[in-house]
């Protein structure tokens, strides 16, 4: 039986909406910053209230963009994220279930070495790793192509894993009600293993998601057209903007639009999301 204890109650609550102000406190500067001038966050006591140019600074944004961060909308930008973040969720999930489907129910020469050899690639930092795919990416002219920005992403130690998991927890039992069914390898995979996977599939989703829209060292690396340049590579334009001072109000407004699409992944998905990574653990 749990005591209830108010004074470790009252502890408790208090301790989480500091936390979630602390939290919102940077998001809010940002969304008010973008509705004001250049000029009002230069001066003492920056606002704390929305301002009256917030419609100006967001379709200046979203239509015709800044000298500064190259001249490219900001609605170009979110485009490019978008293609970038879904190419590489997508090629993750499916590259990773598909492995992890090989690897669990199928018996082949040396299955777990190649399993052991690609979980191993999750100790290899991304900084050892990417010089030899940016040569690769290079020899094969891939540069400045939405090819080069998501391919050397698409592949998952973590997500084979994760998926190899879950697939040994289904029961021996309903493998064998399948082939008494006569359902083949695929139809096996495609009827069942895919059902019984949505809720990894939609947590994964959500991080791999999270992972490709906030990619910044790779698509700056292969990346020299203007017209292929990502929110977060705009936003670095901005702030680095050479010897004029950055423009605050449109980095906040970018940073605003740039938070827009994960934030609506996450909240369409968070019961599925949670769901999933509670089954994981079981």
């Amino acid at each position: 039986m749990v005591e209830n204890r108010p004074i470790l109650n009252f502890v408790t609550h208090a301790v989480l909406i500091l936390g979630v102000l602390f939290l919102c406190f940077p998001v809010w500067m940002a969304l008010v910053a973008s509705t004001h001038g250049p000029d009002a966050l230069s001066k003492s006591p920056i606002p704390l209230w929305f301002g009256g140019q917030g419609w100006d600074n967001y379709t200046q944004l979203l239509s015709a963009g800044l000298p500064a961060a190259g001249g490219v909308p900001i609605g170009m930008m979110m485009l490019n994220s978008l293609i970038m973040a879904l190419v590489i969720t997508f090629g993750k999930i499916a590259i990773s279930i598909i492995s992890a489907y090989a690897i669990v129910y199928f018996r082949f020469p040396f299955r777990m070495a190649f399993f052991w050899m690609i979980f191993l690639t999750l100790m290899l930092p991304v900084e050892v790793r990417i010089l030899p795919t940016f040569d690769v990416v290079t020899k094969l002219g891939m540069l400045n192509t939405y090819a080069g920005l998501t391919i050397p992403l698409i592949a998952s130690a973590t997500a084979t894993f994760l998926f190899r998991q879950f697939f040994l927890t289904i029961p021996d039992e309903l493998v064998e009600a399948a082939r008494i069914d006569r359902a083949g390898p695929v139809r096996f995979f495609i009827d069942i293993l895919l059902p019984m996977s949505r809720t990894n599939i939609a947590a994964l989703f959500i991080i791999l998601f999270i992972y490709g829209w906030n990619q910044y060292l790779w698509p700056l690396l292969v990346t020299t057209d203007e017209a292929l340049y990502t929110v977060v590579m705009g936003i670095q334009r901005m702030v680095n903007s050479g010897e004029s001072l950055p423009v605050w109000h449109f980095v906040m407004g970018t940073a605003v639009l740039g938070m827009i699409p994960p934030v609506v992944v996450v909240v369409a998905m968070q019961k599925l999301f949670v769901k999933g990574l509670v089954e994981s653990e079981k």
